[in-house]
């Protein structure tokens, strides 16, 4: 009995190390979503939201209420921007920055004011997807700092 215990223990415990790792956590739970469902009201229950326009630019409001825009020169001035998926570069190993890709796991949010530029995770289902604005998706964000896609944007997709 204290073998099958012990192998149980040790499989519960290589299951959360693999889940909560560096690295595991994001490409385990990433959500790969179009650029279509990433258009609409997206909202925080800190009070933030995100709003993202087919042109690729977007407007937020009290985006200083997370974490993330501590990171940035003028917190409260984080109104409006340009959005696009990371994609891999031509020729290059590297993800950039792309307003061409039409699909992807993370955006690049550039804010026009504050010097500004947060990646934004996508986790959980494509189908319900959930936005992290991060400066490290192993840190993720606290549990009201999540934006979730309101239903007027999730009915569109």
């Amino acid at each position: 009995m204290g073998r099958q215990l012990y192998r149980s223990i040790a499989f519960i415990a290589a299951a959360v190390v693999l889940t909560v790792s560096c690295g595991w956590a994001a490409a385990i739970h990433a959500a790969e979503i179009s650029a279509d469902q990433v258009e609409g009201r997206w909202t925080s229950e800190a009070g933030a939201s995100l709003t993202f326009h087919e042109d690729h630019t977007f407007t937020a409001e009290h985006f200083d209420e997370l974490p993330v825009a501590h990171d940035c020169k003028e917190p409260s001035a984080l109104s409006s921007g340009r959005w696009a998926f990371y994609a891999p570069a031509e020729a290059d190993q590297f993800n950039t920055a792309d307003e061409t890709a039409t699909r992807g796991t993370v955006l690049s949010l550039i804010f026009s004011i504050g010097d500004c530029e947060v990646d934004a995770y996508l986790f959980g289902d494509e189908d319900d997807p959930v936005m992290c604005p991060t400066g490290d998706a192993d840190v993720g964000c606290p549990s009201d700092g999540y934006l979730h896609r309101n239903q007027t944007a999730a009915s569109r997709s």
